[in-house]
């Protein structure tokens, strides 16, 4: 008879993607997940499969954290200043209570870029394509502007979200707030 699990795995996953925000993957070892999420290995293992099927989760709780951001996102009609918005927000989501600077998902791109892991560069692939897409769909709504420069401003627009994402990390909030306007005054 399988034994009951005395942990639910919403709450684990959440501390365990929090960990890994703050340290990476590589960095996060079993024992860290095991103190932090407040349950063994054999648990982990158990649930998850692996460490890699735990990050693998922690990513997906990550994205349901920041959906609200993306949903608003994608559902205006402001055009550039929709862009600007969601910069603003995805930094902003970093100063509520418990949760990390950065972004979970541009660290992990980083961290993954030149490792032959498909499943998590499947992910992250997804994530940059679709947020490209954003991008492209929100530039669109000024129709003065060609396919060519739509598409280059998209570019820099995600480069700049990483970049973004990075010195969040760091910088002060009124360098953070100077950064994006600057982002704006160049499109």
């Amino acid at each position: 008879m399988a034994r009951k699990k005395e942990y639910n795995e919403d709450v684990v996953v959440e501390k365990a993607m929090k960990l890994f925000w703050r340290n990476g993957y590589e960095t996060t070892s079993m024992q860290m997940l095991e103190k932090e999420m407040g349950i063994n290995k054999f648990s982990i293992y158990s649930s998850f499969g692996s460490k890699h099927g735990l990050f693998l989760e922690s990513l997906k709780s990550y994205k349901r954290k920041v959906n609200s951001i993306f949903e608003e996102f994608t559902n205006s009609d402001n055009g550039i200043e929709a862009i600007q918005d969601f910069f603003f927000n995805s930094v902003n989501i970093c100063n509520v209570d418990g949760n990390q600077k950065g972004c979970l998902v541009t660290n992990t791109y980083n961290e993954f870029s030149e490792k032959k892991d498909e499943q998590i560069n499947e992910q992250m692939n997804s994530f940059m394509s679709n947020l490209k897409e954003l991008f492209i769909d929100k530039l669109k709504k000024d129709t003065t502007k060609d396919e060519e420069t739509v598409l280059k401003q998209a570019n820099y627009l995600v480069l700049a979200k990483h970049g973004l994402a990075a010195a969040s990390k760091v910088n002060t909030p009124k360098e953070i707030e100077d950064y994006i306007e600057m982002i704006f005054k160049n499109l």
